[in-house]
């Protein structure tokens, strides 16, 4: 558990901490790869492992776990009205209103990272009692690791953008940081007995697999949209789908 706290938290401030000295140009020559990697590991992982586990939980109510992924995707879509697609390594300088949100912190957006975030780390529930997640909740914890560092590269150079010198990135990144890992530590050690006595596991496991599912498709979709062969990262998604099937 103690681990998976520490990798979160690595990757979110390392990341973050890159864009104090890659041009957003460079990041994202490295970032595109990482982020193909990424949505068909996330993607891969899901379908393999997230969605069987939900359903595993509540056999007699299948129908209830399908209600909570559609909750999840379109919840998604929603959030990424407020956080600009922040969570595909896209970067607005001037989200807000305009040239006035200049020397802002977007408050919004990154409310959103925060319960996106959150909702990840929640799932994130490390004890027998829960069955198959046990066995592969480092893989889990990887796949989010994965997904947050394009993440926060790009909320890192969004708020330098805005606020216009690095120092000021800090506090917003390492918002960021924590709110997976208080996520995990919410669910493990506050509401664990309510989650497994009442079917919300369930829910949840649920909840998040349509979160990821949008963002691994929509990640997917936007590495090639002009629908050439692009062999990196052909290279990237082969590579996250197939280490997504050996860890599960």
């Amino acid at each position: 558990m103690g681990f998976a706290i520490f990798l979160l938290l690595l990757t979110v401030l390392g990341a973050g901490a890159a864009a104090a000295w890659v041009p957003v140009a460079r990041g994202g020559q490295w970032l595109k790869p990482l982020l193909a990697f990424s949505g068909a590991y996330l993607f891969t992982l899901t379908v393999t492992h997230i969605l069987p586990e939900a359903l595993q939980l509540l056999p007699e109510h299948p129908t209830r776990v399908g209600y909570w992924v559609l909750a999840g995707f379109f919840g998604q879509l929603l959030l990424e009205v407020l956080s600009q697609g922040v969570e595909h390594g896209h970067v607005h300088a001037e989200t807000g209103h305009g040239h006035d949100a200049v020397g802002r912190v977007p408050f919004l957006l990154l409310a959103a990272l925060v319960v996106h975030s959150f909702l990840e780390g929640s799932i994130l529930v490390h004890t027998p009692e829960v069955g198959d997640i046990s066995r592969n909740f480092y893989a889990i914890v990887v796949g989010v690791a994965l997904h947050h560092m394009p993440a926060a590269f790009a909320l890192a150079t969004l708020l330098r953008l805005r606020l216009g010198s690095f120092r000021r990135v800090w506090p917003g990144l390492l918002i960021f940081a924590l709110a997976s890992p208080i996520g995990i530590i919410f669910s493990n050690y506050v509401v664990l007995a309510q989650l497994l006595s009442s079917g919300w596991y369930a829910a949840l496991l649920g909840l998040v697999a349509g979160n990821f599912l949008h963002v691994s498709t929509t990640i997917l979709f936007e590495t090639s949209p002009e629908h050439r062969l692009n062999w990196p990262k052909l290279a990237a998604t082969l590579a996250g789908l197939l280490l997504a099937l050996a860890v599960a």
